[in-house]
């Protein structure tokens, strides 16, 4: 708790790891930003008491972590950036796609830790994994967890290519649960509820689906076949999807998720 972190950009999901930190007693004054838009240092002053940094200067030489929260394609030119200020801190990216070589040749260290966090961060519920470089110990390993641990669950990876596979999943993730809470609101709606009413039961199902899923210890086949008694409700449902080949639609989405995932290492990668 006594050591300094910098983030190197100040959107979502710097400002979900911050919130995090301080909740789980960081002082402000321990936390160093560099955030180029305006708006967003003001939110993280508001916020969270911050003075960011519109560009990377020589406060970060006294950061014994730097947090990697920029977008895929300004990583390489920030790297550059922080690289003449800080050469000997731990770095954690949570950038989708950026491959730990590309960012160990960027900053000049092999102390790299790559994560895919998602949103649910934000209020401390986040599912993140992580991945370490051979030269990452295990005190730093320790550090990096207590750090992402401020956000929700995680856990760590022993193969980098399996994070394109979690970005598909959990990364994207809660798009794809927002996805089907909007088709159960429209049907609700539809179906002669109020939008407000469809929306609420949506939400608390989605909730409570999830939390029956984490306390039981069987399969999710298991746990929809229990409440699919056949020639149900539940059972037309599951039948009239299966009859429109929703499974393999959503299989091939993620998929197409994981794809990207790697093309973006492609595209924004490379020394």
């Amino acid at each position: 708790m006594s050591k300094r972190i910098a983030f190197i950009g100040g959107g979502n999901m710097a400002s979900a790891i911050i919130g995090g930190l301080i909740r789980h007693g960081y002082a402000p004054g321990q936390i160093d930003v560099v955030e180029p838009w305006a708006e967003a240092r003001e939110r993280l002053q508001k916020d969270f008491g911050l003075t960011a940094q519109a560009e990377a200067n020589a406060t970060l030489a006294s950061a014994d972590m730097v947090v990697w929260a920029v977008k895929p394609q300004t990583f390489k030119e920030a790297a550059l950036q922080v690289r003449a200020h800080n050469t000997t801190a731990l770095h954690v990216s949570v950038a989708a796609g950026i491959r730990s070589d590309s960012i160990a040749t960027w900053l000049g260290t092999e102390r790299v830790i790559r994560s895919m966090p998602n949103t649910p961060a934000l209020i401390g519920k986040g599912m993140t994994a992580l991945f370490a470089r051979p030269a990452v110990t295990a005190t730093d390993k320790a550090w990096a967890s207590e750090v992402i641990g401020t956000t929700g669950a995680f856990l760590w990876l022993t193969a980098e290519e399996q994070l394109d596979a979690v970005t598909a999943i959990s990364g994207s993730g809660p798009a794809y649960m927002f996805y089907f809470m909007e088709a159960m609101t429209d049907a609700g709606a539809q179906m002669g509820l109020d939008r407000a009413q469809a929306y609420q039961l949506a939400v608390a199902t989605f909730i409570g689906a999830g939390e029956l899923a984490r306390a039981s210890t069987e399969p999710p086949e298991t746990l929809r076949a229990k409440v699919t008694s056949k020639g149900g409700t539940t059972y037309a449902a599951i039948t009239s999807m299966d009859e429109s080949g929703i499974k393999a639609a959503f299989e091939k989405a993620l998929f197409a998720a994981r794809k990207r995932a790697t093309e973006l290492g492609n595209e924004f990668g490379g020394n």
